[in-house]
């Protein structure tokens, strides 16, 4: 299965034994391991949650920084309650990182939504 849309892919193959998911953007892609994948989705969902929580308590013009962590993943997201960009590190062993722009980032959550591997 794959979804992608200008600037970003996703895709997942169950058939595969280690690197089951596949991220990208623009310029990148990773390969990643159900752990992973399933971290980078949990962790896609609740930033976006607490951006769209921050919006009631912030001036329209501020910025903001917010960050999660798994033991496989680092993610952050940063710009404005309605507009930001995702960024995340991958935390076990092999090194890797991938940043989607905020005018992509709700594709990409909805992209997300819509790989029903778990």
């Amino acid at each position: 299965m794959l979804r992608e849309g200008n600037g970003w892919r996703l895709g997942w193959d169950d058939e595969r034994d280690t690197f089951k998911a596949l991220v990208g953007g623009k310029y990148w892609a990773l390969e990643l391991t159900q752990d992973e994948f399933e971290a980078l989705y949990r962790l896609a969902q609740r930033l976006s949650e607490t951006m769209t929580a921050m919006a009631s308590e912030l001036m329209p013009d501020e910025h903001i920084t917010c960050e999660q962590e798994t033991p496989q993943l680092w993610m952050e997201a940063e710009g404005f309650p309605h507009s930001y960009s995702l960024r995340f590190i991958l935390l076990n062993g092999r090194g890797g990182e991938g940043t989607w722009p905020p005018a992509i980032v709700p594709e990409v959550i909805d992209g997300l939504a819509h790989i029903k591997v778990f």
